[in-house]
């Protein structure tokens, strides 16, 4: 897996760097996200089970509620985004619960409430069907759309539906160009999995975060939604 993974930087180094080492402009800073013309962005998020585990005195699932709370008003009400969630069922065998994906919120515009209501009323329950999850948006969601595509990815562990995500972007891009994933990886500690999921925003020129904790959890949905380095910020939870 290294070595694919180094094959692919090569060959991929010049995307990568300008995604990742771009330089930033005065009038990059902009308050609330400005989408680039004809942008649409997606969150593929986890409702896994494993998303019911403790984290930080609380359980991951609610971290990350909190921190969507945080980044929703952010976005620009003209912002095209939707949401995806997957793991929210089970099913009565691991073929129906590897499909458990739905598009809860389609992809329009001064969409943050529902995308936040959607996410409140789901419950963690199932797999991570991640690889049928990006399927599924890139034919399905974006249907219609011939511009640019940004799907943010968030996982609190790899595959476990038989299926790569590294693979699957890897023949992709051999077809196509306008997509990139962003890929969150929250409170990950296997390698293999890491080393998938990296591969996944990488190989589309996209950003990978490596987030441990709460706050850096936050910090990932800034970065990838507003393209802003250092961001400094904390969830408060209650006592």
């Amino acid at each position: 897996m290294k070595k694919i993974i180094l094959i692919l930087l090569l060959l991929y180094l010049p995307p990568v760097f300008a995604n990742q080492y771009g330089l930033y402009t005065p009038e990059s800073y902009t308050k609330g996200f400005q989408p680039q013309e004809g942008e649409r962005i997606l969150f593929i998020m986890d409702f896994s089970n494993s998303m019911t585990e403790p984290l930080e005195g609380s359980t991951k699932i609610d971290l990350m509620l909190r921190t969507m709370q945080e980044i929703l008003p952010k976005i620009n009400p003209n912002t095209w985004v939707g949401l995806r969630i997957y793991g929210h069922k089970m099913g009565f065998t691991p073929i129906e619960a590897c499909k458990a994906s739905s598009l809860v919120a389609p992809i329009d515009r001064n969409n943050s409430s529902d995308i936040e209501n959607a996410l409140f009323r789901t419950r963690p329950k199932g797999m991570t069907p991640i690889t049928y999850s990006l399927k599924q948006a890139i034919k399905y969601d974006f249907m219609g759309f011939n511009g640019k595509k940004h799907i943010i990815l968030m996982t609190d562990g790899g595959e476990n539906c038989d299926e790569s995500p590294c693979t699957f972007v890897m023949n992709l891009i051999k077809i196509r160009r306008d997509v990139t994933i962003d890929v969150i990886a929250f409170n990950i500690q296997d390698s293999e999995d890491l080393e998938q999921l990296e591969c996944t925003a990488l190989v589309t020129s996209g950003k990978f975060y490596n987030a441990q904790t709460a706050a850096e959890l936050l910090n990932g949905f800034n970065e990838s939604i507003n393209g802003v380095k250092n961001v400094e910020a904390k969830i408060i939870l209650p006592k």
